[in-house]
């Protein structure tokens, strides 16, 4: 398996890792050092390993590091004198070397094939599993290669997002065209394709003209009865310093300003005695800084409280003690056509939960009845659709008992049969002892 990432925080990765191995898979997951130095360690009977990046920089990050020195006004200057020329820049290259203009535009993306290319040829995998679209070029490289030795690869392809609706990770003009040049010229080379919903299934298949609708495979927890975790989970109220009575929202994942967190503080004053905690990986980025900041001129400092992440396993029984679960995220196309992790974790920690009115999610808690919609943005009507829920919240989490309760299909034992069935597919004829997973 491959991703871009060290793996740590990535549950999606970690559970499909692990779960390809409990299944017999032999699994080695190849990721990216943060640290620059290769480690290696066992995730359950997987083994995983992070390589360490090589290859020149790339982009400005040179340029903008000397212009940050100088001053914000300075930075921004530059950003919009370049504007044009980064524009004039994907023009030409799009129309000399089509769909092959990123290796012009985004050089960088060599850098993973050249800490990736070897150690996969050397492992020999009978079946490469690549997470997201950087990864998809890395393993279709390593695919051809391996067939043009006469030795039968299959690939899959694990699409995380629907890049086309993406916000782009640079700021830049070439950032988004670069990579969707990168994606439509590997996205052949695949041989399955999975993702994480069926509307990104769908959007897929018309995107790359696939002649298979992508399997989907949800980002469902990994919850078990008992729990496989051995630790206990730490509970949230008693990191907050709150008793059992006091009224809680958690907010659990990434703290960026289109997760919408604005708007939940937003919304606090008007919630009396109401508290919010922030289960983020990192209190201390500038983002979170401002959203304390705003809650301090606001005279709700001491009701709002940043708890660190735990163990993907543990997240449902950390969140368990809360009173709702908030997804307040802005409208973003790749907002509308997911039910990301959280959404899954809130309700194996049986939350109500507040999401604004991003389509997929939106439609989801309409139609089970687990917890109120609001509009995007809108901190009135988030604080409205609070209220509802902590007036009556057995309605809400009556959902998650009853015959018709969705819970059971939203597991991560039931993704990972998807994932096997396809596995199986691919390489039938094999024994499972015989194949490998990589």
């Amino acid at each position: 398996m491959l991703v871009d990432n060290g793996v740590e925080g990535d549950s999606r990765v970690q559970k499909t890792a692990r779960s390809a191995a409990d299944a017999g898979w032999d699994v080695v997951l190849l990721g990216c050092s943060p640290t620059g130095v290769a480690e290696q360690w066992r995730l359950g009977d997987a083994e995983v390993r992070l390589l360490a990046m090589t290859g020149p920089a790339t982009g400005t990050g040179g340029l903008r590091a000397r212009l940050l020195a100088r001053g914000g006004l300075l930075l921004r200057a530059a950003r919009w004198a370049r504007r044009p020329l980064e524009y004039a820049q994907v023009w030409f290259w799009r129309a000399v070397e089509g769909d092959r203009a990123w290796r012009r535009l985004e050089p960088g993306l060599w850098n993973y094939e050249r800490a990736f290319g070897a150690v996969i040829d050397e492992l020999a995998p009978d079946l490469i599993h690549a997470h997201d679209f950087r990864m998809l070029g890395v393993g279709a490289r390593a695919a051809l290669r391996a067939r043009a030795a006469g030795r039968p690869v299959k690939l899959v392809w694990d699409a995380h997002e629907f890049l086309p609706g993406a916000r782009p990770r640079r700021d830049n003009a070439r950032w988004l065209p670069a990579h969707l040049a990168y994606e439509r010229e590997h996205v052949p080379y695949a041989d399955a394709v999975v993702t994480v919903s069926p509307m990104l299934a769908e959007l897929l298949q018309r995107e790359h003209r696939l002649a298979e609708l992508p399997a989907v495979v949800l980002n469902a927890p990994a919850v078990t009865t008992p729990p496989q975790d051995s630790s206990v989970a730490p509970d949230l109220r008693r990191l907050c310093g709150l008793d059992d009575t006091t009224p809680l929202l958690v907010y659990s994942g990434s703290a960026t300003v289109q997760r919408g967190l604005g708007t939940v503080v937003a919304a606090l004053p008007r919630l009396k005695g109401v508290h919010l905690a922030l289960v983020v990986g990192d209190a201390s980025t500038p983002y979170v800084r401002e959203l304390l900041a705003t809650a301090a001129r606001l005279g709700i400092a001491d009701r709002v409280h940043t708890v660190p992440y735990v163990p993907h396993r543990q997240v449902p029984a950390l969140l368990a003690s809360a009173d709702a679960g908030l997804i307040p995220l802005h409208h973003w196309p790749n907002h509308e056509i997911a039910l990301i992790t959280k959404f899954f974790e809130y309700s194996h920690a049986r939350l109500p939960i507040v999401v604004s009115d991003v389509r997929t999610m939106a439609e989801t808690v309409r139609a089970t009845g687990q917890g109120e919609v609001f509009r995007a943005r809108d901190a009135a009507d988030l604080a409205r659709a609070v209220q509802a829920v902590l007036a009556d919240p057995g309605r809400y989490r009556g959902v998650y008992d009853g015959p018709d309760s969705p819970l059971p299909a939203w597991t991560w034992a039931a993704q990972a049969q998807v994932l096997d069935a396809l596995y199986r597919r691919l390489l039938a004829g094999r024994t499972i002892k015989e194949n490998t997973a990589r």
